[in-house]
């Protein structure tokens, strides 16, 4: 245990000065930043390589293991409530902190364009629920749709509690295989971590600028802000409600993963770092984690909903529109529906304001002022997802363990 303890400290210290040096890279080497994306990029793909084979073994070996349906329905209820808890509380305290500084009421916006609002389709209920279903599960598989991996693998795991035990067994002693191969390549890739995040980190800042932070620097505050209230606060709250532990002591142990997803902006990239950490550093069973965690990877946007409720808040404000209480508590339930279809993708967030903007009859144009910094916030909001993910796994598996 304290060579593990050793090595994720050497390695989370190493990471804070890849972002640090990243930084001061982007800032003085622009160019030569942004001729070695590539460096990013590779340690990106190699996480995302790792996802599906590893999410959908995972779920299934966690669903056998449970051993029945009953216990498969009480972790799963309480694994979407938390979720959606979490989810709802984050909403509230973005509408709250934009309701007390009003930004946006004062910004010029002349001039805006955003021509991928025309192109896409109109949301609908309907389309949504069908898009969790894979018509073909290798094409799912192929193209990493995580929602509908993690139906059929549900499916599957279900199915096959009802198979004789030695066809159990079999399947069983496969997937479990899978699983720790795939975890021990994580390992491999972790290793790559600090240079990963480096090149990431160097390359935001060059094409980005620091000059686009600080034109919008209200804002960026307001979405930051609530992204740490939320998560060092609401969240450590919610966990010391349910179980009573020292929040910021776990955070501690498995602070790695949050700093994985803010460097990467994507949950699902982040997922073999968060499996891995919870177990060994978080004291968390397998088999909680296992179905918690994948489960999170897309539908856990805590970060997402809460920058959404500020964005569309802001281009509320941008256009002279004040929305009423009525109008805010729609804002509120369709955000936290939403989130649950947000990929867990970088910037998937933008396709979901499109969505909630025009429910709501706001101008789609005005997302043109802040998409320039979307990328920076993509990064802090994914961290915030990650975060809540490890949270509601702590809490399930303590409800798990006093059982």
């Amino acid at each position: 245990m304290i060579k593990k303890i050793k090595k994720y400290a050497t390695t989370n210290t190493l990471v804070i000065f890849g972002i640090v040096l990243g930084v001061l890279f982007g800032i003085f080497f622009p160019e030569l930043a942004l001729k070695q994306k590539m460096i990013g990029t590779a340690f990106v793909y190699f996480l995302k390589m790792l996802v599906v084979p590893l999410v959908f073994a995972s779920i299934f070996v966690a669903i056998l293991g449970l051993g029945s349906i009953e216990h498969l329905k009480r972790m799963g209820l309480k694994t979407i409530g938390l979720y959606v808890l979490t989810t709802a509380l984050a909403v509230t305290a973005a509408i709250t902190a934009m309701d007390i500084f009003h930004i946006g009421k004062h910004v010029s916006s002349s001039g805006l364009t955003y021509e991928k609002a025309t192109t896409l389709a109109p949301f609908s209920f309907e389309n949504m629920i069908l898009s969790f279903i894979p018509s073909n599960i290798f094409h799912a598989l192929s193209e990493g749709q995580m929602m509908q991996i993690i139906v059929f693998a549900i499916l599957f795991g279900v199915a096959s509690l009802y198979l004789v035990p030695k066809q159990k067994e079999v399947l069983n002693t496969l997937f479990t295989a899978i699983s720790e191969a795939m975890l021990k390549m994580a390992e491999w890739v972790i290793l790559l971590t600090p240079v990963g995040v480096f090149s990431l980190i160097s390359y935001v800042i060059a094409e980005q600028g620091i000059d686009v932070i600080f034109g919008l620097y209200k804002y960026v505050l307001v979405v930051i802000g609530v992204i740490i209230f939320h998560g060092l606060v609401t969240l450590p709250a919610v966990l010391r409600f349910f179980t009573k532990i020292n929040p910021y002591s776990y955070l501690s142990d498995v602070r790695e993963a949050p700093i994985m997803a803010f460097s990467t902006a994507s949950s699902a990239a982040t997922l073999p770092v968060s499996m891995r950490v919870t177990e060994e550093m978080g004291s968390i069973d397998k088999k909680t984690a296992s179905f918690v965690l994948p489960l999170g990877a897309t539908v856990s946007m805590d970060g997402t909903a809460a920058y959404l409720s500020v964005a569309v808040l802001y281009i509320a404000n941008l256009a002279g529109v004040t929305l009423s209480l009525g109008d805010q508590i729609l804002l509120a339930i369709t955000v936290v529906s939403l989130s649950v279809g947000v990929a867990a993708l970088p910037s998937a967030s933008l396709v979901m304001m499109v969505i909630i903007l025009n429910q709501l009859g706001l101008p789609v144009e005005y997302m043109a002022l802040i998409v320039a910094v979307d990328r920076i916030l993509d990064m802090c909001r994914t961290s915030l997802n990650v975060t809540s993910d490890l949270i509601v796994t702590k809490i399930v598996d303590e409800f798990e363990k006093r059982r």
